[in-house]
C-alpha cells in the first residue's frame, strides 16, 4: 500500500515537471516568434493611439509601440478611466487587451465602469478583453516565476495592450529603494519582453506629494503623464501634462480635460493659459 502511494506521488511529481517543461517550451517558442516579428519590422517608430480625445495630437500620434508608460495622479483624477479608454481603443483596433487590477474586485470595477457606459462583461465574452485580479504580493511571485499567469495570457492570447492598476501597493512592499528599483527594473524588462504596449497607473498627487518611491518608476518609464485635480476659484478642475515621452516631440503645455459619460476623458484642444504656480491643492 505504501509502495503504491510512493509510486503515485512519484508519477504526480514527474507529471508536474513535464507540464512545467512544456510550458517553458511554449513560452520560448512564442518569445522567439515575437523577436523575429520585431526584427522583421525594422527600426521605424510605430505609434499606438491612446483613445484619449486630443491627446494623440500633442504626442505625435500616441504611445510608442511596445513602450512602458506611467500615468501618475491623485484620487479623483480619472486614472482608471484613462486606462480603460486606452484598452477600449485597442479593442476598436481588433487587438486583445488585458487589465490587471491590484486594488479592486472585478464585480465592483465592472459596475463602476458600466456607469460611464462601458459594458466590460460584454467585451470579456468577446474573447478580446481579459481581466485579472492580483494582489501586490502575487506580483512579486510573478516576477520570481518569470511571468506566471499574466505572461501565459499575454503570450497565448496575443495581448497587445496591458494595464496594471495600480502599482502603488506593489511599490510600498519594499522598505529599501535599492530593492524596489531592482524589482521595478524586472517588471519593466518583463513587459518589454512581451512586445506589448503597457500602461502602469500610480497614485500620487504630483503637486503636493513629494515621495521619492515613484521617482524610480518615473525615471524608467518610456513616458510619464501627470494628472492634476486642483481647486481654481470655487471648483476643482482637471489638468493633464505630458511630462516626458521618449523619442517624441510632445507638447510642453498643460491641458484641461473633462470626463464625460459614454466618452471618458476629453482633453482640451487648446493649452491652459494659466501657470502652474497658480495651482492650489486645497
Amino acid at each position: 500500500m505504501v509502495n503504491k502511494k510512493k509510486v503515485a506521488v512519484k508519477k504526480n511529481v514527474q507529471s508536474r515537471k513535464k507540464s512545467h517543461k512544456k510550458t517553458k517550451i511554449i513560452k520560448k517558442s512564442i518569445r522567439s516568434k515575437i523577436i523575429q516579428r520585431k526584427i522583421s519590422k525594422g527600426g521605424n517608430v510605430k505609434r499606438v493611439p491612446t483613445g484619449i480625445k486630443n491627446l494623440d495630437k500633442i504626442v505625435e500620434g500616441g504611445f510608442e509601440k511596445n513602450s512602458t508608460n506611467l500615468i501618475v495622479g491623485g484620487s479623483g483624477n480619472g486614472k482608471s478611466i484613462f486606462a480603460i479608454q486606452f484598452l477600449m481603443e485597442g479593442l476598436k483596433q481588433g487587438e486583445s487587451v488585458l487589465y490587471v487590477a491590484f486594488e479592486e474586485k472585478k464585480k465592483d470595477f465592472y459596475a463602476n465602469m458600466s456607469e460611464l457606459g462601458w459594458d466590460l462583461e460584454k467585451y470579456e465574452k468577446s474573447g478580446k478583453f481579459f481581466f485579472l485580479s492580483y494582489t501586490s504580493e502575487k506580483i512579486k511571485t510573478m516576477l520570481d516565476e518569470g511571468g506566471g499567469d499574466i505572461e501565459m495570457i499575454v503570450l497565448s492570447k496575443k495581448v497587445q495592450r496591458v494595464v496594471m492598476d495600480s502599482i502603488t501597493t506593489f511599490v510600498m512592499l519594499f522598505e529599501r529603494d535599492v530593492e524596489m528599483r531592482g524589482r521595478a527594473l524586472s517588471l519593466f524588462s518583463l513587459l518589454k519582453s512581451w512586445a506589448c504596449t503597457s500602461l502602469l497607473v500610480y497614485e500620487r498627487d504630483p503637486l503636493i506629494d513629494r515621495k521619492q518611491s515613484s521617482r524610480i518608476l518615473e525615471f524608467e518609464a518610456d513616458s510619464l503623464i501627470f494628472l492634476y485635480f486642483t481647486r481654481l476659484k470655487k471648483e476643482r478642475e482637471r489638468f493633464l501634462e505630458v511630462y516626458k515621452m521618449r523619442g517624441t516631440r510632445h507638447s510642453k503645455n498643460i491641458f484641461q480635460y473633462i470626463i464625460r459619460k459614454n466618452v471618458g476623458i476629453e482633453v482640451s484642444s487648446k493649452p491652459y493659459s494659466g501657470k502652474l504656480d497658480r495651482f492650489k491643492s486645497t
